[in-house]
């Protein structure tokens, strides 16, 4: 038999993407938004009227937060007491998790799920009229989960309602929530999208000392394609003396010697108070 969900914040950007996904899945759901925006969007978007958490909540199964980290922690303490014994509650972050923003209630089971987005080598990402940069929609992805407590055959329901949240799947991959940390926002934020931006200031720049802006972004993502081609070995190639001469200069000027200090637990537990 298949579980009701309870789906809260199915009225925003995240929500609204899970929402269209599990049209058409074996679950029960129940859609509760309390923005009356989100609401109208998730009635105009699919034709579905969200209910009240109390009447989502009745016979739910599953609970997904498609929340803010941020609202979480004061989300999950209000539902708390309706939330029956064996409830696999469900969060897409690890934030929340590992800052122990969650109720302390053994009875309860929490599943952590979180999408990696299309790879930038991946075709369906620059399909024609209907780019999904995102994932969930026609570009497959993989997938980050971890059973923070609970039975194993919890991880196995988790899982299933995570490949449908976020389909098409390309893997799915079991780790820790201290792991998933290290993944976000560790790598992906910290270290990835800093870079990015930096990249972008730089580009920034050189527009400055007088290069035409079309030029610097089509030199710098071209060069960003075959770079990252060569570099995560998505094909076979080396990069010239002169490019591995400009890593080994530019290293110390870009960057502190103690750089990877940013995955010590103590700095990732920090990052996430920030976030959250």
């Amino acid at each position: 038999m298949n579980p009701k969900i309870a789906l809260f914040g199915a009225g925003g950007k995240m929500g609204v993407r899970l929402s269209r996904n599990l049209i058409g899945s074996p679950y029960t759901v129940a859609h509760v938004e309390p923005g009356a925006a989100g609401r109208q969007r998730l009635h105009d978007e699919l034709g579905i009227s969200a209910q009240p958490a109390d009447t989502a909540l009745a016979g739910a199964q599953v609970v997904v937060l498609a929340v803010p980290d941020t609202l979480i922690g004061r989300l999950a303490a209000e539902i708390a007491p309706q939330l029956q014994p064996g409830t696999l509650v469900i969060t897409l972050d690890a934030a929340a998790p590992f800052a122990g923003h969650l109720p302390a209630r053994p009875d309860l089971s929490y599943f952590v799920t979180h999408p990696c987005h299309p790879t930038i080598f991946s075709p369906e990402v620059h399909t024609p009229g209907a780019p999904d940069y995102f994932g969930g929609g026609t570009a497959p992805q993989s997938i980050v989960n971890a059973l923070m407590q609970g039975p194993e055959a919890h991880y196995a329901l988790g899982e299933a309602i995570a490949r449908t949240l976020y389909q098409p799947i390309l893997r799915s991959y079991r780790v820790t929530v201290d792991q998933m940390a290290l993944l976000e926002p560790g790598l992906s934020e910290t270290v990835c999208a800093t870079l990015l931006d930096t990249m972008r200031e730089a580009m920034d720049e050189v527009v400055a000392r007088g290069v035409p802006a079309d030029c610097a972004r089509d030199f710098l993502l071209g060069h960003m394609t075959i770079l990252a081609a060569v570099i995560f070995k998505q094909i076979p190639g080396q990069f010239s003396d002169a490019c591995n001469k400009a890593i080994v200069n530019g290293k110390p000027r870009l960057l502190r010697d103690d750089w990877r200090q940013v995955f010590d637990r103590e700095e990732i537990a920090e990052s996430i108070r920030r976030i959250t």
